[in-house]
């Protein structure tokens, strides 16, 4: 990435390091590259879904590997000397699934069936427009079926150069066939779009995202696809963040919250486990300058009282040493108490026992936790 933000690749000879010739120059953003099938094969991101391309030595395009659909690809294997190359590849409709690449041809090598017919889907990409003009693209997808508008389950995560491609998760299935939308927005803050796009979305410019995620609700309210009574968002850790900081800014604009594993004290959130890795994303609150953006928008530090909010849960799980629970524990108590009992709306906190930040609960844990989220967004939305 030297002087190529999104990354290039270069030839170095050996018996003069400091001459570099470049062979790919940079384009989209590259998330990897490897030597395989008598060539280099590169994946980039391109509109939020990887693509994968094959070049010669001498950086000569050669043609691309065709995918199923928007997807993401985890890993590009194979042999130099062998023709065919093998990818791991999963979506929204796929589950992990190896796939074989040989003489233009791409064809599955292993895995599962998808569990709905890919037909049956309506797969959209859109743009909203943001605060400051730049397009904020979503990935929008229905059954064929489905009346609109619809309860719509919007998810975002924006930050720490993460990038939202298409993944399989199989609850969202069951949210599809129980007539539900699902919106996917890849907003500032993750690497989309370039390194400029992560940018946008960090330290004194992180109400960018926020803005970003208010423009994709309004823009699938406005466009007919759901309500705002029938609108919930979702997020976890710093899309925990996100969740939290727009239903306070925007409660008229969604119908449900799911927060899941947030920060929420943007001002002490340096001192615990993991968090003081945190600061060149977000600052430290001990710089004067940099509290001033903190507390703008840290959700401990702006619930109001007399704010009809509506229906929130997070989540949070006793043992996430990654972020404390004690995130999840301060922000619920400053709902309930901002609320004073008079809320007709349910705002709630649910703790995982025996689990941390989300990665590695057996199946069970898992299956008891979307239905839960999910149950929650049918429940308010419909």
């Amino acid at each position: 990435d030297l002087d190529a933000p999104n990354h290039r690749i270069a030839l170095i000879p050996f018996d003069d390091l400091d001459a570099r010739h470049t062979i790919i120059p940079e384009r989209a953003p590259m998330e990897g590259a490897v030597a395989r099938a008598h060539s280099i094969v590169t994946v980039t991101v391109d509109e939020a879904t990887h693509r994968v391309r094959r070049f010669g030595f001498d950086g000569t395009p050669l043609d691309d590997i065709e995918l199923p659909g928007p997807g993401s690809v985890s890993m590009v294997t194979g042999r130099l000397a062998d023709p065919a190359v093998y990818l791991g590849f999963e979506s929204y409709l796929h589950p992990q699934t190896a796939l074989r690449w040989e003489a233009g041809e791409t064809t599955v090598f292993a895995g599962a069936e998808p569990p709905i017919p890919p037909d049956d889907v309506v797969i959209e990409r859109v743009h909203a427009t943001s605060s400051d003009g730049a397009d904020v693209g979503m990935y929008v997808l229905r059954r064929n079926d489905t009346v609109l508008p619809a309860p719509t389950e919007l998810y975002g995560y924006g930050g720490f150069n993460i990038n939202l491609t298409p993944f399989f998760n199989p609850a969202r299935i069951a949210w599809l066939d129980a007539g539900g939308v699902v919106a996917v927005a890849n907003l500032r803050g993750g690497t989309e779009l370039g390194e400029t796009w992560h940018e946008q979305g960090m330290l004194g410019d992180k109400q960018q995202v926020f803005d970003d995620f208010i423009a994709c609700a309004e823009h699938l309210i406005g466009t007919g696809v759901t309500s705002s009574s029938q609108l919930g968002i979702r997020g976890g850790s710093n899309g925990g963040l996100l969740t939290a900081a727009v239903m306070l800014q925007r409660p008229d604009l969604f119908g449900a919250v799911l927060s899941q594993v947030p920060v929420t004290d943007m001002l002490r959130y340096q001192h615990f486990t993991a968090g003081r890795y945190w600061t060149v994303e977000y600052g430290d609150a001990a710089d004067p300058e940099t509290f001033a953006w903190l507390i703008d928008y840290s959700p401990i530090h702006n619930v109001e009282a007399g704010v009809e909010y509506p229906p929130t849960l997070v989540l949070t799980a006793e043992t996430d040493d990654r972020v404390v629970p004690m995130h999840s524990h301060k922000f619920v108590a400053a709902l309930q108490h901002a609320a004073g009992g008079s809320s007709v709306q349910p705002l709630l906190e649910r703790v995982e026992t025996r689990a941390g930040h989300g990665l590695g609960p057996p199946t069970s844990k898992l299956i008891d936790e979307a239905a839960d989220l999910f149950g929650f967004l049918l429940h308010h939305l419909r």
